[in-house]
């Protein structure tokens, strides 16, 4: 145990070069080194050069920054007198990775803190990086508390570089000047990453998932999903929260943007919570004293427990690969700057505990310039880091699905229905191959089709939040139990003709779409993956008259709230952007809504009779008069 005595006279007593602090480091031991943008780069260069005077001096780290001194350290030939291990890798080349692989140690981050302090990992010195001591001795670890407080308080002696540059931040984020052994004071500028280079696919993505996001969520978000992306996800959203592993530079301009209040986490409201920061000088500066931000260590900030206590926990997080059925892998991927097991796994969970929580994974659907899947058969010979039972939502820039409460069947069919559309065909036989979807199952060209986002919206119709959508493959049984619920005069007016099944051959063209020459527009209630379909509008081309027929069913419940007409709306638009030159409907003279309905339409309206029926038809081409109610019959 240390003596305590007044600390100003200890600072003075413990100041010293860090070549002299750096003596007491001896061969053979284990040394922790502050994390990524935290770590004491004045440090770890005088340990460099002090190479030749060790062997066998481990090295324990969670993650250092590419450009970070530690990083050259481990990419030296120091394999006598360093053995680095690592918790992650970091952001690297695949080839660093495999190079390095056997020196990773797989844990949750929330465990770490547990790993040194209980001795299992016993720690013989910690190099930090804090802030200066303020008027009663409290120094501040700054951009990095995850598991470096854990570290200091574990090991047997603590070197601690105290630097001008690094911000106060408040929190259990706080060590004592008489609970560190040596002090070696150094101003260098910190650690800093550029932005990750944004892209077109990663801003579709946040597209893909901006509507799952609802005003007053509390949010996760890993560092690998980009600034730009970050932005198109929430800007537009209300009274986010933050609890969060990392803070980056799109976060802190949603905090200025007043997108993020932390006002309605439901747990340390109030308080944007983290661990680390990792971006720019500007976001050092904006942590620097705010009292609006709170960091703690990664056994507070990553317990499933604790992360489940806030309400709507959403986590987005990066992912390198998914098997067929919802197994993941998201070990370190290039421009990732954090990914891999650390956090993942605590966030997944926590989500899935936390009252309206959704687990996010993000990927793109292809890898290697589009050469391969990143949704893949089986995961054979890459590790599993999310297991299929923790998988909840999956987006690509193809779409989004639930893999929750699903079939294996219904996560292959999901899953593929999200990948490139160049692999479709191919996971779909291997699919059959593994026996994940029955062999009788035939590939249909309209897998390949890819979703048009651009036809989603939500409308709130008497307090009711009604979400518009194309269908996709994986609506099959809900589209099955909307007409198996819609009572008999609306089949007959949808199938001219009584109907008691609707077994998937005879139903297949509603799902089995390609978007362009056949589209289905579904109205839904509920949670993405357990929706209920309440409408359903189709439009089918006629190639030869290269007119669009459409159809509507609208369950009893619903009807009269104007929804169909919005169906319609939405298949005229995207009949008319694929090319086609109108609509067309055959209906009963019995069905006047159906008639009614069609001419709601900004268009001439024909109607002809044609022995039982009546055939209704409009020309894009052919719009109505402002002021005009002009209808043929």
């Amino acid at each position: 145990m240390r003596k305590t005595s007044y600390w100003a006279d200890g600072y003075v007593q413990k100041l010293t070069s860090a070549k002299q602090a750096l003596k007491h480091i001896l061969p053979g031991q284990r040394v922790f080194i502050g994390s990524s943008c935290g770590e004491p780069q004045h440090l770890v260069n005088e340990l460099s050069e002090a190479c030749a005077r060790f062997t066998d001096l481990e090295i324990v780290r969670l993650l250092c920054i590419e450009s970070g001194p530690l990083t050259l350290i481990a990419n030296r030939s120091h394999s006598r007198q360093f053995n680095i291990r690592s918790f992650y890798l970091g952001s690297a080349s695949s080839q660093k990775i495999h190079r390095n692989k056997r020196f990773i140690t797989p844990i949750n981050l929330s465990q770490i803190p547990h790993l040194f302090k209980s001795r299992m990992m016993p720690l013989n010195a910690a190099l930090i990086q804090a802030s200066p001591p303020d008027d009663f001795g409290w120094m501040s670890l700054g951009v990095s508390v995850d598991i470096t407080l854990a570290a200091c308080e574990s090991a047997d002696i603590v070197i601690c570089q105290t630097n001008p540059n690094m911000p106060r931040v408040l929190g259990n984020s706080f060590i004592h000047v008489n609970d560190v052994d040596y002090i070696v004071e150094h101003e260098e500028d910190l650690l800093t990453i550029q932005p990750l280079p944004e892209s077109e696919t990663a801003n579709t993505i946040a597209r893909h998932i901006s509507h799952l996001i609802e005003d007053g969520s509390t949010l996760q978000t890993s560092l690998g999903v980009t600034n730009e992306a970050t932005m198109l996800c929430l800007s537009e959203k209300n009274d986010i929260g933050v609890h969060s592993q990392y803070l980056s530079d799109g976060l802190m301009k949603l905090f200025a943007m007043g997108v993020i209040t932390n006002k309605r986490k439901g747990f340390n409201d109030g308080k944007l919570v983290a661990g680390s920061a990792v971006g720019s000088n500007l976001l050092y500066e904006f942590i620097d004293d705010n009292p609006s931000i709170e960091f703690h260590p990664s056994d507070y900030i990553n317990n499933p427990a604790v992360i489940a206590r806030h309400n709507a926990m959403v986590t987005l997080n990066t992912a390198m690969a998914i098997d067929l059925t919802g197994q993941v892998a998201a070990d370190a991927l290039p421009f990732n700057n954090y990914t891999g097991i650390n956090g993942l796994l605590d966030f997944t969970r926590g989500a899935a505990m936390s009252k309206g929580g959704k687990s996010i994974l993000i990927m793109t659907a292809t890898s290697d310039n589009g050469k391969k899947s990143r949704i893949i058969p089986a995961l054979s010979d890459i590790a599993v880091v999310v297991p299929r039972g923790d998988v909840q939502y999956v987006a690509t820039e193809y779409g989004v699905v639930n893999l929750f409460g699903k079939t294996l069947q219904e996560r292959a069919m999901a899953l593929i229905s999200i990948a490139h559309p160049d692999f479709r065909d191919e996971l779909f036989s291997k699919a059959k191959e593994l026996d994940l979807i029955d062999i009788g199952r035939k590939f249909k060209q309209a897998i390949k089709g890819v979703y048009p986002l651009k036809y989603e919206k939500t409308v709130t119709i008497k307090g009711i939040p009604i979400m518009f959508r194309p269908a996709k493959p994986i609506d099959e049984r809900c589209i099955q139990e909307h007409y198996y619920t819609m009572n008999r005069g609306d089949i007959v007016s949808r199938f001219f003709h009584e109907k008691k099944s609707f077994v998937r051959d005879q139903i297949e063209t509603t799902f089995e779409i390609d978007y362009i020459n056949d589209l289905t527009i579904v109205a839904t209630i509920g949670d993405l993956g357990f929706e209920k379909i309440i409408a359903v509008g189709e439009y089918f081309k006629n190639s030869i008259i290269n007119m669009a027929e459409i159809a509507f069913s609208v369950s009893a419940e619903y009807q009269g709230m104007g929804i169909a007409q919005i169906l319609q709306e939405i298949l005229a638009k995207a009949a008319m952007d694929n090319g086609i030159k109108g609509l067309v409907a055959y209906t009963s003279p019995e069905n006047k809504g159906m008639k009614r309905l069609f001419q709601k339409l900004p268009y001439k309206i024909k109607a002809e009779k044609d022995e039982d029926m009546i055939i209704l038809n409009c020309l894009f081409s052919d719009p109505i008069d402002t002021g005009s109610t002009e209808q043929t019959e």
